[in-house]
């Protein structure tokens, strides 16, 4: 029997200092994110919240920002800080999630083509069965070499490179269902 546990990666008042509060995407992930984690809380999914820390700035542990967003309020079950993109390999919820003896990871939270589509490469490598809800994840346009990509092309690419080789992608409704 498989067993499932939601990871919350990033999803820390620390972004808002990055002038991302101001997303027009902002009411549609807060959205997505609480029916997401009220559902798994409701089915019994443990909630595991993962955040990004660094030395300096607003990932510090001494901004306090190192928070959930305002919007959330369930409780994790485990609460884990990292140090780089992904939550598997230097933190310590690699080994914890092998002695709850889940399988399955859900992932969902900020950034979607950075730490979420990270850590469900990484997960996938270690053997995990990942659900990758991407309506629960959020980004920002991107510029390189004088290109924007928008969250949409953010958005498309990470479920393209994900997609039958990492991860299955669901929205938030199809994940739900599954888990019942």
């Amino acid at each position: 029997m498989s067993k499932s546990v939601l990871l919350v990666i990033d999803a820390q008042q620390s972004f808002y200092h990055r002038g991302y509060k101001e997303t027009v995407e902002m009411p549609a992930f807060e959205r997505s994110l609480s029916a997401l984690i009220g559902g798994c809380h409701v089915r019994g999914i443990p909630i595991v919240d993962v955040f990004h820390v660094e030395e300096h700035g607003a990932f510090s542990l001494a901004s306090g920002l190192v928070e959930r967003l305002p919007f959330l309020n369930h409780k994790a079950v485990k609460t884990v800080q990292k140090r780089v993109h992904n939550a598997l390999t230097e933190s310590v919820l690699d080994p914890w999630l092998r002695e709850q003896q889940v399988d399955h990871l859900i992932i969902c939270g900020l950034r979607t083509e950075q730490c979420c589509e990270t850590t469900a490469r990484v997960a996938s490598d270690l053997g995990y069965r990942v659900t990758f809800v991407t309506e629960a994840t959020l980004t920002f346009p991107i510029c390189h070499n004088r290109l924007t990509l928008s969250i949409s092309d953010l958005r498309h690419r990470t479920e393209s490179v994900l997609i039958n080789r990492f991860a299955v992608i669901r929205d938030v409704e199809e994940c739900l269902q599954e888990l019942s």
